[in-house]
């Protein structure tokens, strides 16, 4: 099951308990199992495949869980994509079965329950070589294990009010969702994304645990605490994406100083692999690259290009071996992302254990930069010249050139006090010369994707388009 016969439960024993909130609209439990209810005679067959493309509302929870009913499945779409991705999605998702508002015979109608663990219910996406994302499928049985694990790891109760800012279409926010709806606590959410009503939400409706991602949760704390929002009643913050870096772990723990800050590194395709949580009073870790240990259940290894298992603190590709992982794609697949070998499976991420069991994460194999017939890991960059007063964020990338391939620039969002000469210094003292960057930049704004993620193909496209929002410092 995901949750549907969780909901079913919550709905006869907190009939009234609130289950979602978007904006000023709430519903209870028992609302969102009689909605989705009255929406099965609507929509495909008992077998079907349902197309989820909303903004984030009270319709997006009650369309989803209608969706998996049974053995349904549905894709989620961003309703962001423009018009010709999401009609390639569709013709895509035609060929897999898609069968939109088709009228189902009235004995084909299921019922608001959770079907077969096995099945499929879910087409995620994720970005691939072309214009069309990948479709992964992720089964109930995955899900469901995935949120055992994880609602005793994060300490998730039905006592919790969880805000999770972003987009539902994507994975972070839809799975907070689902497993809020599983453990019987309230799930609350923006119509769009908005700082102040975010902070209005911490501040009025009780919320005890916020799930974003790093830089959300930056702008978050750091807006807070210049407002005067009281984030205290926050007991637990999961944070997943990318590294907090020190400046904003600080801001968070200033805002939240009685939460447990819990980080955690996974793919959409493998689900949770390693996390860590830092405790009220807890010092953090000084290493940039540590993401913690194997989540519960999850076996690790570090591989080289043959396959063969890697000693300790020596880097190669993570493998994973887990029961939440996906299925695999339902297309896109080009042996380069998602692999199997055996029981264990890899995205092709590069990291290394080191002695006391923790993984090490050090690039998406798809943000390497090679200049020069050099690897060069984006994240170590950063982390060099994130320690430099006056820098608030680092971007490192790589951008095209004739004579190296690719060259490496970073961009900073910093003071005044930041120029090129500092930034090379820092360079100079913290990493090898083929690490160097080649170039500097000034940023006016962050490169966010429309999830709140830092996105390194936005930043390269401002810097090779000129954008006004990047500009050179040399």
């Amino acid at each position: 099951m995901p949750f549907l016969d969780q909901l079913n439960h919550w709905a006869r024993h907190q009939p009234g308990a609130t289950a979602v909130e978007v904006g000023a609209d709430r519903l209870s439990f028992a609302g969102l199992a009689a909605r989705a209810t009255d929406a099965l005679s609507v929509g495909t067959d008992g077998a079907g495949i349902g197309v989820l493309s909303l903004p984030n509302g009270i319709d997006f929870a009650v369309a989803l869980a209608a969706g998996i009913a049974g053995d349904r499945a549905v894709a989620v779409l961003d309703p962001g994509w423009p018009d010709a991705q999401r009609h390639a999605v569709t013709e895509r998702l035609a060929a897999e079965g898609v069968r939109r508002q088709a009228q189902p015979r009235p004995d084909s109608v299921p019922s608001l329950a959770d079907g077969h663990p096995d099945s499929v219910f879910l087409y995620g996406f994720t970005s691939g070589t072309t214009s069309v994302p990948k479709a992964f499928t992720r089964t109930r049985g995955s899900w469901r294990r995935s949120f055992e694990a994880g609602t005793d790891y994060f300490g998730l109760t039905g006592h919790d009010r969880t805000l999770a800012p972003g987009p539902l279409s994507s994975s972070l926010t839809l799975y907070a969702l689902a497993e809020s709806l599983h453990a019987g606590a309230t799930f609350v959410t923006l119509p769009e994304f908005d700082l102040a009503a975010a902070l209005a939400c911490v501040a009025d409706r009780g919320i005890t645990r916020l799930v974003l991602v790093p830089t959300v949760l930056r702008m978050l704390s750091e807006r807070g605490l210049a407002g005067g929002v009281d984030g205290r009643t926050l007991t637990s913050i999961v944070s997943a994406g990318a590294r907090l870096d020190p400046a904003t772990l600080a801001a968070a723990r200033r805002f939240a100083p009685n939460a447990t800050i819990h980080e955690y590194y996974g793919a959409a395709e493998l689900s949770f692999i390693a996390a860590s949580g830092l405790r009220p009073g807890d010092s953090p870790g000084a290493n940039a690259t540590a993401v913690g240990r194997a989540f519960p259940g999850v076996s690790l290894a570090i591989r080289d290009e043959a396959g063969r298992e890697l000693p300790r603190n020596e880097p190669g590709t993570i493998f994973v071996r887990s029961d939440l992982v996906s299925t695999g794609y339902a297309w896109g697949d080009d042996g380069e992302a998602f692999r199997r070998d055996g029981d264990w499976c890899t995205v092709g991420d590069l990291g290394f254990l080191d002695r006391d069991d923790v993984l090490h994460f050090l690039n998406r194999r798809a943000d390497m930069i090679v200049t020069a017939g050099q690897n060069i890991y984006p994240q170590e960059v950063e982390a060099a010249l994130q320690e430099l007063p006056g820098v608030a964020s680092v971007v490192a990338v790589g951008v095209p050139d004739a004579r190296r391939g690719s060259k490496l620039v970073v961009a900073v969002l910093a003071g005044p006090e930041v120029d090129a000469a500092a930034l090379r210094r820092a360079s100079a003292a913290a990493l090898a010369e083929a690490k160097r960057p080649r170039s500097f930049y000034r940023l006016a704004a962050l490169p966010l994707a429309p999830t709140g993620k830092l996105s390194r193909d936005l930043l390269a496209r401002w810097i090779t388009e000129g954008d006004p929002r990047v500009t050179a410092l040399d």
